[in-house]
C-alpha cells in the first residue's frame, strides 16, 4: 500500500511541476533524456545498494519487482505529462 501511495505522489509531483512551469512537454522531454541516459553503460556498476542514488533505476526492474517499485515507470510518467499538454498550451 505504501509503495502505491509513493507512486501516486510521483504523478502528483509531475502534474504540479507541469502546472508551475506551464510546460509539461519540456518536463516529458527531460524525463526521456534521463531514461535514454540510464540505458547507456556507465563507468560505475550500479548495485541494489546504490540504485537509490540514481534518478532513473539503473537495474531495469520489471516483472514482479515492478510491484515493489517506489516510482512509476518512466514511460507512464512521460505519457501523463504529454496528456497535460493541451491544458497548458496558450
Amino acid at each position: 500500500m505504501q509503495l502505491a501511495i509513493s507512486r501516486a505522489r510521483e504523478f502528483v509531483a509531475d502534474a504540479t511541476a507541469a502546472r508551475l512551469t506551464r510546460d509539461p512537454e519540456s518536463l516529458a522531454t527531460a524525463l526521456e533524456r534521463l531514461s535514454v541516459d540510464a540505458e547507456r553503460p556507465h563507468s560505475v556498476q550500479p548495485s541494489p545498494a546504490t540504485a537509490s542514488l540514481f534518478i532513473v533505476n539503473p537495474l531495469g526492474r520489471g516483472g514482479m519487482a515492478r510491484l515493489f517499485a517506489t516510482h512509476p515507470p518512466m514511460q507512464e510518467r512521460i505519457a501523463r505529462l504529454r496528456a497535460l499538454r493541451a491544458k497548458y498550451v496558450a
